[in-house]
């Protein structure tokens, strides 16, 4: 036996960041389901229409880069949203084999009408913490992500 005592800690699943951020991520896609039922989207659906809504015409490849989504994720939402006819897409003069997607007409008015119910979700999931936890709390996320 060593002279030296081996101390192991209890790892506690409830006390890892990683446990808890997927808590909190399930909570808070709980609130936009419920928030935004009969609307038809998916918080993946809705980052894409958001995005595209504030920048503009996007490469999908750009597009899935700036939300966060892998390429066959990103090809999925498109795909989906295409089917509904919420965005639409054209060659890029500058590279014929690049698809630029932007909002079609309904995608616009639909995503008008969602945009709201996105901060909603962030205000009902944010409740637990007061003004300054949420500013501090949404810093150290970002630092994260």
């Amino acid at each position: 036996m060593s002279a030296e005592k081996i101390k192991t800690e209890v790892y506690r699943l409830e006390d890892q960041a990683g446990h808890l951020l997927r808590r909190a991520h399930q909570r808070a896609t709980a609130i936009f389901l419920e928030r935004l039922s009969g609307v038809g989207l998916t918080p993946t659906q809705f980052a894409a229409l958001a995005k595209l809504a504030d920048e503009g015409e996007l490469s999908q490849n750009y597009l899935g880069r700036l939300t966060a989504m892998d390429p066959a994720t990103i090809q999925g939402v498109t795909r989906r949203l295409k089917g509904r006819e919420l965005i639409t897409g054209r060659a890029d003069p500058k590279d014929g084999r690049r698809k630029l997607l932007r909002l079609s007409a309904k995608g616009v008015r639909l995503t008008k009408s969602v945009i709201p119910k996105g901060f909603a979700v962030s205000e009902e999931v944010l409740v637990p913490l007061s003004e300054k936890e949420r500013r501090q709390f949404l810093r150290l996320l970002k630092r994260l992500s």
